[in-house]
This record gives structure tokens, C-alpha cells and sequence, in this order.
């Protein structure tokens, strides 16, 4: 008869910690159908002077544009950079708090966001003369966007043009 009453009790929490873990989590969201990645600019910025030599990363600049009808939020960006033709990732830049508490309501864009890596190139010639170097490797970013607890999903991917970004 206790154990009756205790899974009586049971039952109904259960239920209503399971509830309110759903509700938190929020219906499932088709980033990449739901979020359109616009404005892209690629590039390599100057990081300045590395034990004596130049050193250029790669940097994507975006904004992300809601195409859905209703309001989005918590929405996360990454950015992960990888030589072309190589599996080994070259760098990946932190995570960008792309849409926050307040949403980003239909049809309107984000902020820009810039994202770059602290690994690349380092030469003792000028930057500018990097990108003609025999050893120099195109690079491409890999975009992902995550909604609040779901995974990443990837929203889009671009080469990194062989340019010099001031800012």
C-alpha cells in the first residue's frame, strides 16, 4: 500500500517535470530553411606581426535575415575554417550570440557579425604578396547556427577570397 501511494505521487511529477522539459526545449527549427545568411564578405584580416613576420586569418563578416513569419530567438553562430582539400579543421572562431531574448522579428536581419580564426598565414613578404605564394592554400568557413538547445546546423559554407580586410 506505501508503494501504491508513492507511485501515486510519482506519476504526476513525473508528468510535470517531463512538461515543462519539453516546453523549455520549444517545437524543433529548420535553421537553414528558417535563417538566410546574407551580406557575406570574406577575406583575410592583418593580425599584426608574429615572431617577426606577417600573419594574415581568415574572416567571414554575415548577417542572417529571418524568412519565417514569427519572431526567432536564442540563436547561436559558430564559424569553422578549414584549408581546401584538407579534412583537418584550421581554426574555428567562438561562438557569436547572433539573435538574443529580444528575437529577430520576420523579415529583418541581424547585426553584422565578424568571425575569424587566430590560426592562418605568417611570411616575411608583405601581406599583399601572400596570396601569390606556391604554398598558400585557399581557405573556405563552414557556417552553423544553433537554436536554442538543438544541435548546430549548417547554414552555409564560402570560400574566403583572397583580399585584404582593413577592419
Amino acid at each position: 500500500m506505501t508503494l501504491m501511494r508513492h507511485r501515486d505521487i510519482l506519476h504526476p511529477f513525473v508528468f510535470v517535470a517531463a512538461a515543462l522539459v519539453l516546453s523549455a526545449c520549444g517545437a524543433p527549427l529548420d535553421l537553414p530553411k528558417t535563417l538566410e545568411v546574407i551580406d557575406v564578405s570574406t577575406g583575410y584580416f592583418d593580425a599584426g606581426i608574429t615572431d617577426g613576420k606577417n600573419k594574415i586569418v581568415p574572416t567571414v563578416a554575415l548577417r542572417l535575415k529571418n524568412r519565417s513569419n514569427e519572431t526567432i530567438e536564442s540563436v547561436q553562430v559558430m564559424a569553422k575554417f578549414n584549408v581546401i582539400g584538407d579534412v583537418e579543421e584550421l581554426g574555428s572562431a567562438p561562438f557569436v550570440r547572433a539573435i538574443g531574448m529580444d528575437g529577430l522579428a520576420p523579415g529583418k536581419a541581424t547585426d553584422l557579425m565578424v568571425m575569424k580564426t587566430n590560426l592562418g598565414y605568417t611570411s616575411e613578404a608583405p601581406r599583399a604578396e601572400m596570396f601569390t605564394n606556391s604554398l598558400f592554400k585557399d581557405v573556405k568557413v563552414e557556417v552553423f547556427g544553433k537554436y536554442k538547445a538543438q544541435q548546430f546546423q549548417k547554414l552555409g559554407e564560402f570560400v574566403i577570397a583572397r583580399q585584404l580586410l582593413t577592419r
